[in-house]
């Protein structure tokens, strides 16, 4: 597997990653912009960044993150300082470390840019997953009791 940066040319497998990652969450036609919309529309403005993962020359996940205004949030906002991320694998390839590998090079990048720390939202009932992120440092600094959970990384 290699780890290459990603660029606006990713931009609709990073839609379709999301697909994997928001299906939950998405929205019927008519309540406006969904977590698609919101997590990569206009992509290329400053703080977006991207990592895809690619094995035998295909894309099979990816990881990234977007800064946020307080005006208007991503679903796990912090502060307009601190980016966003998401992050999916094809479902075919789940439980191969393809996350992992993708998580830590999206936190080297991360502190590369000079960013202290990096958000997420997880769906509140999805154990499996806020176990995950927790092995890789985060922790849970919002919305419990809700549909879902806004952990934290400090880097």
């Amino acid at each position: 597997m290699v780890i290459r940066r990603g660029g606006r040319q990713d931009v609709r497998f990073l839609r379709d990653m999301l697909h994997h990652a928001y299906y939950w969450r998405e929205r019927e036609p008519g309540e406006g912009p969904g977590p698609v919309a919101l997590y990569v529309k206009g992509w290329g403005r400053p703080g977006d960044t991207a990592l895809i993962a690619v094995e035998d020359g295909f894309p099979v996940g990816a990881a990234w993150y977007r800064l946020f205004r307080s005006d208007q949030p991503g679903y796990g906002f912090v502060d307009e300082e601190t980016p966003e991320l998401a992050i999916a694998v094809v479902p075919s390839r789940r439980g191969r470390g393809i996350g992992d590998a993708l998580l830590e090079a999206l936190f080297e990048r991360a502190r590369a840019e000079g960013y202290h720390a990096l958000s997420l939202s997880v769906e509140a009932g999805n154990v499996a997953l806020l176990a995950f992120y927790e092995k890789h440092g985060f922790r849970r600094v919002g919305g419990e009791g809700g549909d879902s959970v806004t952990m934290l990384r400090e880097l």
